[in-house]
């Protein structure tokens, strides 16, 4: 175990700065500028820091503040559907099961209906059991007040996220199902894998062709997906775990073209997180450090 605070929380304000602008690229970016900051105090400033983990996630936090801001807005004029840039993840994330829902594809799409303060306050309290005091002081709001933004932060969130809870086995057996008759255009297989209403939400970023708008019934869906062996030429599908939970990797000519995020509710997928922007795949090459330790 590393002697500086800034390294041996690294994983966690990564994590922290990720949860809140759904993007790796700007999370590491926002990480380096904590970095910078907390190098600039100087050895003695720093050794008189009380609680060092506390104190770069309040920074963390109000860089990542920052950034959200201006990604928003610059969200509000992307070209099509907006998902967030997936992480490559070990299954033993999925173990942990409020890391792994937290920064799942459902929870991070749901944050995004959030304002920037309240996903703040709501990934600090509910992910990371930051308490109160310390969240007032890191996005300038009373005590008080931060308690009701939490509340209506965590009921807006509760009635948007899934609420069932699969097992890994579960999750597997599923994706292997799918996986299947994507493979072989086996529409009569997707159809039984698919939930009737199936929704599949795609990310070109105006780069790459995706439906601008999601896809939504089993029959359209199986329609789309079953068609891709046929259309792609030289195709392969295989598993992959993304944001710690359940996902297919698609090559066309031995090459990455998309990654899909899967739900799974009742044995069935329930809907497809499929991310095409090349921008966002370019990280896809080794997995993520998470922690929220």
């Amino acid at each position: 175990m590393t002697d500086d605070p800034f390294v041996a929380h690294r994983s966690l304000l990564f994590t922290v700065s990720y949860e809140l602008l759904g993007s790796a690229a700007d999370a590491e970016d926002v990480v380096q500028e904590t970095w910078l900051r907390w190098a600039a105090l100087g050895t003695r400033a720093r050794a008189e820091v009380r609680d060092p983990r506390a104190y770069l996630v309040r920074i963390v936090t109000r860089q990542a503040l920052n950034r959200l801001r201006t990604l928003s807005r610059r969200r509000e004029e992307y070209v099509g559907e907006w998902l967030p840039e997936p992480l490559l993840t070990s299954p033993d994330v999925a173990e942990d099961v409020e890391l792994a829902e937290s920064v799942s594809f459902a929870m991070l799409t749901v944050l995004e209906t959030l304002g920037p303060v309240e996903r703040a306050v709501f990934v600090l309290r509910e992910v990371f059991e930051t308490p109160y005091d310390e969240i007032a002081a890191t996005v300038g709001r009373s005590p008080a007040t931060v308690r009701q933004i939490a509340h209506r932060a965590r009921e807006h969130v509760a009635a948007r996220r899934p609420r069932v809870r699969v097992s890994r086995a579960e999750q597997e057996t599923v994706v292997a199902r799918f996986l299947a008759a994507v493979r072989g255009g086996d529409l009569r297989g997707l159809l039984e894998v698919l939930a009737p209403d199936v929704v599949v939400v795609s990310d070109g970023g105006g780069v790459v062709a995706a439906a601008r708008r999601p896809i939504e019934g089993a029959h359209r869906v199986a329609a789309l997906l079953g068609g891709l062996a046929t259309l792609a030429g030289d195709f392969a599908v295989r598993p992959v775990w993304l944001n710690g939970g359940p996902a297919a990797r698609f090559d066309v000519g031995g090459v990455l073209d998309t990654v899909a995020a899967l739900v799974i509710e009742d044995g069935r997928v329930t809907r497809v997180y499929a991310v095409r922007n090349p921008q966002k795949l370019a990280r896809l090459g080794e997995e993520a450090s998470l922690s929220r330790a």
